[in-house]
């Protein structure tokens, strides 16, 4: 069952900008953690972005410098900034966000970067 939403995706071309938001405004309570992933055909879904309590962020290798994640100050929102994007990105991107001690997820979003 999709319980977060999210919206952002598209076709770009390599070295544009696209930036994914999902929301949990249907869910009470804050999310404590919230994550991008991303899984690309035929390969596995993986770990993009993702930040914790007092605003830590984790990036896997490959968007480091390129991604950044942010959230709103209600912790409902959590957003993913796409820069200088590259064909490798293209994939499907999922948020996730764990509240009330449940995770989350999104119905995901669709990336395409041209080359």
């Amino acid at each position: 069952q999709v319980q977060l939403v999210e919206s952002g995706g598209g076709l770009v071309q390599a070295g544009e900008s696209l930036r994914l938001s999902c929301t949990a405004s249907g869910i009470p309570g804050a999310a404590i953690a919230m994550a991008w992933y991303r899984q690309a055909p035929g390969k596995e879904r993986e770990l993009a972005a993702s930040i914790k309590g007092g605003g830590i962020t984790d990036y896997a290798d490959s968007v480091k410098g390129r991604f950044s994640i942010s959230r709103d100050k209600n912790y409902k929102w959590v957003y993913l900034q796409m820069n200088n994007l590259i064909p490798e990105d293209t994939a499907v991107y999922s948020c996730t966000m764990v509240i009330g001690g449940r995770q989350y997820w999104g119905q995901g979003t669709q990336v395409t970067v041209s080359s």
